[in-house]
């Protein structure tokens, strides 16, 4: 076989294989949304779940999954950064980073649930958080932090070195080069590793069974004191999640109408994520050419 027509059959071969993902794909959130869009509505997203008869919301479930990946994020990206930025900056290539870079990746494919039993036991156990909003947020952390911290090292050793050593040409420091010019330039790579973990940070349900357990009281979305056992601020109280809810009302079968609820819920879960993701990219795209003066790919 001549070399041109090689390049075709591989060719040919890539598409294929990229059609095939894209149709499995097409076909999986198209069921979803097919299945659930129809009973979404506004008294479906504004109105408490119910547990005992149909009918019910998730407006606490939505809520509570936006705020349980808002603090993640909140804990998990300086973390994540510091920890990038010294293995694509500082660190020698020696047993010792080499011994991180392994530990992250065997971290980065722990079971949720083996996460989830981690933080139960450390989190709600041990340091007596109970099953709350922290712990849940810290148990993501573990669960969240390996892939965040390889995806923005990769994002940081993208950057071309001739950046780096233009900055150091004019006389800047080695963290403002970093900061003014690598970090701009890698917020791309930075970002896309962002919408791959707060994706599965907002789907998660087998981490947050274990830690931030399942509403059990009525939120008060007009107390704003943190400190209150009802404010939807209280970081401590038990928190259900969308993803935490489908598992919920598919097992334990009380409502009549749980195959409707598990359908749009789902759907509900797909969509904002979807609308999370396009406007990460936007926001992304919008910070990378006003800081860098520069047309994102």
């Amino acid at each position: 076989m001549n070399p041109r027509t090689a390049n075709k059959v591989a060719t040919a071969g890539i598409y294929t294989l990229v059609s095939i993902v894209v149709i499995i794909l097409i076909g999986i959130l198209g069921n979803i949304l097919i299945s659930g869009v129809p009973h979404l509505s506004w008294h479906f997203l504004s109105s408490e779940a119910s547990s005992f008869q149909a009918g019910g919301g998730v407006r606490d479930q939505l809520f509570n999954s936006v705020y349980l990946l808002i603090l993640t994020m909140i804990i998990s990206i300086p973390i994540a950064l510091g920890a990038a930025i010294y293995l694509a900056e500082y660190a020698s290539d020696n047993w010792f980073t080499s011994l991180i870079r392994t530990t992250i990746e065997i971290l980065s494919s722990l079971p949720s649930i083996v996460v989830g039993l981690f933080g139960y036991l450390l989190f709600v156990v041990q340091f007596n958080f109970g099953f709350s909003i922290l712990a849940g947020a810290l148990a993501l952390t573990f669960f969240n932090l390996p892939t965040l911290t390889s995806n923005f090292e990769q994002a940081i050793d993208g950057v071309s070195q001739a950046q780096r050593d233009a900055g150091l040409a004019l006389g800047l420091s080695n963290w403002k080069t970093i900061r003014g010019i690598v970090l701009p330039a890698a917020l791309p790579g930075i970002l896309t590793g962002l919408i791959l973990s707060a994706g599965r940070i907002f789907g998660e349900a087998a981490a947050l069974i274990y830690t931030a357990g399942q509403s059990g009281s009525t939120i008060d979305y007009a107390n704003w004191n943190p400190f209150s056992p009802t404010s939807f601020l209280n970081i401590m109280r038990p928190a259900e999640t969308l993803a935490v809810h489908i598992w919920k009302v598919n097992t334990e079968g009380i409502i009549p109408d749980a195959t409707v609820v598990s359908a749009a819920t789902s759907a509900l879960l797909i969509i904002v994520v979807i609308i999370f993701n396009l406007g990460s990219r936007a926001l992304g795209n919008h910070l990378y050419r006003k800081l860098t003066a520069a047309k994102a790919s």
